[in-house]
């Protein structure tokens, strides 16, 4: 391993009889294991903590992020297995061991190790088969912030409750006023002068504006949302069309999708309002001159979620991605994006993407975004539908 084998005895200098090392050297020099495979030589570059575990759990490469991660050197490492540093009952080996029986990648995005050397640290864990070692599983253990910021979407419904309450109280206590507001404006308008006339024009148009705010905020209101099996490449298909036909009939629209993805399970009319959000975002943050919108799925195996409130767990390997080539969204914005009135639209209200977020939460599903100058993808990961669930009605093009 180029960079975190033990400390030995500098080795004599490079010549025909004695070339330079170009694999990692193994952990554990005196396990009775395969040697590693070359291709991990790259991964002692990586600024992300990688170790990979034998089928007895033992350490048999690391990366120096991964020393840094465990505070040990490659050496002591070696000498160790995983069980020695996280403690038996943590979700890490269930998902070590979820790879062994899938023989496919897993990860968990909102995992907590905590140990006396670690002490509680939050991570998104990544593991993968390696096919050069039977049995050995590449494990990446990415730093909270991630989780974090995942953990913020799937824990929107409990921001979104107070917007709820505020928009219930505001449709009792707002909406029935203005109604008698705009009725009086139009009464007075009737008798009033060319002059006043134009006040009462102006009433009645602040009083629309008002209620059409609210009718918004009504939108966040607790509703039970009814799942079903949905066709996601016929919705995208509708929102495609509905796109290309309107607000996006000057730009390119691209598609690459999955065909052999399953049903999903959501809601049909939701998906259609998600994705005609996401869509008519990136229809505005594009150039009209080269502007380009991409919708894509894919299937992503082992990706699971955290029910809030509760300790179970859903599987959302179904991804479905809405990207821009657009400027990117300012990293000031990028940080709260999902939350209400944030917005950098010139007379934007910023309820579109905290709506969005509400919604897919309310779908038992994730959204995420990526943004960098030149593109931004909107990813929304959902749960396959079960198999004794109806087929889905066909959507009608409006």
């Amino acid at each position: 391993m180029t960079g975190t084998a033990p400390r030995r005895p500098a080795a004599p200098a490079a010549s025909p009889a004695n070339p330079p090392a170009t694999s990692p050297a193994p952990l554990a020099a005196a396990a009775e294991s395969r040697p590693l495979p070359d291709s991990l030589t790259l991964l002692s570059a990586l600024p992300v903590p990688m170790v990979v575990l034998d089928e007895a759990e033992r350490f048999r490469f690391a990366n120096p992020a991964a020393e840094q991660f465990f505070q040990l050197s490659s050496g002591t490492l070696a000498q160790m297995r995983l069980s020695d540093l996280i403690p038996p009952d943590s979700r890490l080996f269930a998902l070590v061991g979820q790879v062994r029986v899938l023989d496919a990648p897993v990860s968990d995005h909102d995992l907590t190790l905590e140990s006396p050397r670690l002490h509680r640290t939050g991570v998104a864990a990544h593991g993968a088969p390696l096919p050069e070692m039977p049995g050995a599983v590449v494990l990446t253990l990415q730093d909270g912030s991630k989780a974090q910021r995942l953990d913020r979407q799937l824990n929107f419904r409990g921001a979104a409750r107070g917007a709820s309450a505020m928009a219930e109280m505001l449709a009792h206590e707002v909406k029935n006023p203005l109604s008698g507001i705009r009725g009086a404006a139009q009464l007075l308008e009737q008798s009033a002068s060319e002059a006043d006339r134009e006040l009462c024009t102006l009433i009645q148009d602040e009083a629309d504006r008002i209620r059409t705010l609210v009718e918004k905020m009504e939108m966040f209101s607790e509703r039970p949302v009814e799942r079903a099996a949905v066709n996601i490449h016929e919705v995208l298909d509708h929102v495609r069309r509905i796109a290309a036909r309107g607000f996006a009939s000057h730009l390119r629209i691209t598609e690459d999708y999955d065909p052999s993805l399953p049903l999903v399970l959501g809601n049909r009319d939701l998906l259609v309002q998600i994705l005609l959000n996401l869509v008519k975002n990136a229809a505005e943050a594009v150039d009209p001159q080269g502007g380009e919108i991409h919708l894509s799925t894919a299937y992503h195996h082992g990706v699971r979620i955290a029910i809030p409130g509760s300790r179970e767990r859903v599987h959302v390997p179904l991804q479905v991605s809405v990207r821009d080539n657009g400027p990117g969204i300012p990293e000031e914005v990028a940080s709260t994006l999902w939350e209400p009135f944030v917005t950098t639209k010139r007379g934007g209200q910023g309820l579109g993407l905290a709506l969005v977020a509400k919604l897919v939460a309310d779908m038992g599903a994730l959204i995420e975004c990526d943004t960098r100058p030149g593109r931004t993808v909107f990813r929304i990961s959902l749960p396959m539908c079960p198999a004794d669930l109806p087929a889905p009605r066909k959507i009608r093009d409006e």
